[in-house]
């Protein structure tokens, strides 16, 4: 396929949202662990905690993201708010690539900080947002996730794109947040945060795809490559630049294009 020019990428890549952004998806993704719940603070945190798993084999992401919820008996809010010393104790077996049950103690641990004292995972990014940007939101993010006692192993199982991370995992759940739930996919849950300020969940797939569609030109999958990505999406829908995820991903692990 020739490169397509302004108005035939954007027909082309819409059609491809259209054909990917639906129910019929979320068999296969991540994104189905959130859908088992009705609790916004139970969507935000087995989503955050699914996002943060969220690299390898996607089965085996999802049957170890279903076993992080049994082991928190289905109830992530309550377990990370009222949890006992023994509780977090039970999480020790747990082991995903190298995030393992340390780390997933130190999560709980600072998840229960984040909510406490600084209004939730939304409310650090509705402190921290930018007009048209998330991206130093999530640095403030991690810091704050950080600033209480903590495992120095676990900090690297956040992202930070001040340090030029793209920061894949993190825009990933950002997408399933703030995204309207128009087509029972993404959640639409944080209202005070708009589409527009969204990046793209940038990473193997989704960059080789761009790049083959001219939306991307540095070789890289950094902070950089997704300000280019970015800026490229804007151009075709700026209120709603993220919805291409979809047709990029379904594009690269479906169509193997």
């Amino acid at each position: 396929m020739g490169l397509l020019n302004h108005s035939e990428l954007k027909a082309f890549l819409d059609s491809k949202v259209v054909q990917y952004n639906t129910p019929g998806f979320i068999g296969s993704d991540p994104l189905q662990i959130p859908h088992c719940y009705s609790l916004k603070e139970d969507i935000e945190i087995s989503g955050f905690l699914t996002a943060t798993i969220a690299w390898g084999n996607r089965k085996s992401i999802i049957n170890n993201a279903k076993r992080l919820m049994a082991l928190m008996d289905h109830a992530p809010y309550d377990f990370v708010m009222q949890h006992q010393p023994k509780d977090l104790e039970g999480l020790k077996s747990f082991v995903h690539r190298t995030f393992n049950g340390l780390d997933c103690m130190q999560f709980i641990e600072s998840l229960k900080h984040i909510y406490t004292h600084h209004n939730g995972l939304e409310g650090v990014f509705n402190t921290y947002s930018e007009k048209d940007s998330l991206q130093s939101a999530i640095h403030h993010l991690k810091h704050h996730f950080f600033e209480i006692e903590h495992l120095q192993r676990t900090q690297k199982h956040i992202s930070d794109p001040l340090k030029k991370s793209a920061a894949k995992r993190i825009n990933m759940f950002l997408r399933w947040m703030v995204r309207p739930n128009d087509t029972k996919v993404d959640f639409g849950l944080w209202s005070q945060l708009s589409p527009s300020q969204l990046s793209c969940p940038l990473d193997v797939h989704s960059g080789n795809v761009a790049r083959k569609l001219g939306l991307l030109t540095r070789s890289q999958n950094d902070s950089r490559a997704l300000a280019e990505l970015d800026q490229s999406l804007r151009k075709l829908d700026p209120t709603d630049p993220v919805k291409y995820d979809f047709a990029l991903f379904g594009l690269g692990v479906f169509e193997k294009f």
